[in-house]
């Protein structure tokens, strides 16, 4: 299940001079371009020129001794949500079309372009980021990295970025993550996507979906290579990535709730790697967290993301309506269904679910469920409205419960090579993103290990 080369192998390579910045963004343009592939559908805009020049400037750079960073010419595509300097923040639609440029870059994007990191392109995506599917019927729809033949869903809503990392069109991608948007095309892809604790990481400078639930994450091909980017983009130091000891690690394995429509693969997958666990010397508990069954209760009346969006899409509803996807119409205007009252009391009923989940789950270091229960589905089977809904909330179901405790929380892959890609989702209690990372690179090791 390799997904190499890693940002640690290519800094190694620049380092020795095994390869250049130029290099690395000619093969990576060559794969946006080449037409069997996904590029036209992946990226929204591919900055050829600017990617090669940037390049050039970090070569000489690094000969003169002077690299900002030892990741510095590694490419990075950037979802079409965040503010880049001098050009229009589109966010997947034509709506924003006419929108002015930005005239600076989110702080995000600044901080990897400090690190030496060159944009090559911005990611397609969900329209305005509402749904976890990846359907975009302005730009067309990447197909998932998995069965190309049938056509399956990428995942949503940072689709065009993880396309990108998973063949080659990146190293990296920068995505943000409300309700699963980094981990569920994570996982569809047979990647890494990371959702940190909110509050780590500057939102500004990309649009909002919901301020209450929105973060901004890294997808790549490692944990390490998550650890990294997550580092850069909170603004902290790189520290070496130790992985934690499987021996004796409390892990809470959620039923029911987390567990409900699963697929026989995803199952299949799971047991095997609570299994692997339990060998390692890990205490794997599967518990009844019965404060998740009332996740729908809580969001019955469309939850935080729907009258959040609507707040700011109001105005441009009114003039540009017909000019949005349905789909995503639809969403935002079930903001209307809440009242005063109603978001005052969802604002209660989150905080005290997030009392009683951290008081249920004191006593375990990780939580680890099914990132998402189901196999990325073929893109046809989401014609019929229905559908849509049925599949968009399986999707988004498991890390939505994140986003909801204000956790933080990764995807790394545990199929088996050559069947469907499934994602085991770790998380923790906000805050303990540092040992989430550890603990994660000891289960990615392990369940690499077994496929050696």
């Amino acid at each position: 299940m390799s997904r190499t080369p890693t940002l640690a192998q290519l800094a190694t390579d620049l380092a020795r001079g095994r390869t250049s910045a130029r290099n690395l963004v000619e093969e990576c343009l060559a794969r946006i371009a080449d037409t069997s592939g996904e590029g036209a559908r992946a990226f929204t805009l591919v900055m050829h020129e600017q990617a090669l020049t940037a390049a050039d400037g970090i070569d000489k750079l690094r000969a003169a001794g002077a690299a900002p960073s030892r990741y510095a010419g590694i490419p990075i595509s950037i979802k079409d949500l965040f503010d880049i300097a001098g050009q229009t923040t589109r966010g997947g639609s034509k709506v924003l079309s006419n929108a002015a440029p930005a005239e600076v870059d989110a702080p995000t994007v600044a901080r990897l372009r400090r690190a030496g990191f060159i944009v090559i392109g911005r990611t397609n995506m969900t329209e305005f980021a509402f749904s976890g599917v990846g359907l975009n019927p302005h730009y067309g729809t990447p197909k998932c990295a998995w069965d190309r033949e049938t056509g399956r869903i990428p995942g949503g809503s940072t689709s065009g970025g993880a396309i990108s990392v998973v063949d080659g069109m990146a190293h990296m991608a920068l995505g943000t993550d409300t309700g699963g948007s980094c981990r569920i095309p994570a996982a569809f892809n047979g990647i890494v996507g990371y959702k940190p604790t909110a509050s780590r990481v500057p939102t500004k400078g990309a649009l909002p979906l919901s301020f209450s639930l929105d973060s901004v994450g890294p997808l790549a091909r490692s944990v390490a290579c998550c650890a990294t980017l997550d580092a850069i983009l909170a603004g902290e130091p790189e520290r070496d990535l130790v992985p934690a000891s499987l021996e004796g690690l409390r892990i809470a394995a959620p039923l029911s709730y987390v567990l409900a429509g699963i697929e026989d693969a995803v199952a299949d997958d799971l047991d095997r790697a609570l299994s692997a666990l339990s060998s390692a010397g890990a205490r794997v508990d599967r518990i009844a967290v019965p404060e998740f069954d009332d996740i729908p209760r809580i969001n019955a009346k469309a939850g935080f993301a729907a009258p959040e969006a609507l707040a700011w899409h109001m105005d441009l509803i009114t003039e540009r309506g017909p000019d949005y996807d349905p789909r995503v119409l639809v969403r935002i205007n079930r903001g209307k269904e809440q009242s005063a009252i109603d978001y005052i009391r969802l604002l209660e009923d989150r905080a005290r679910l997030m009392a009683a989940v951290e008081k249920r789950l004191s006593g375990y270091d990780v939580m680890a469920m099914p990132t998402v229960p189901i196999l990325a589905p073929p893109i046809a089977a989401l014609d019929k409205d229905d559908d849509f809904g049925r599949i968009n909330l399986m999707a988004l179901r498991n890390p939505t419960v994140i986003n909801m405790l204000d956790g933080c929380a990764i995807s790394v892959p545990m199929h088996t090579p050559g069947n469907g890609p499934t994602g085991l989702m770790l998380a923790a209690a906000r805050g303990r993103d540092h040992a989430l990372f550890s603990i994660a690179a000891a289960v990615e090791a392990l369940l690499d290990g077994r496929h050696a």
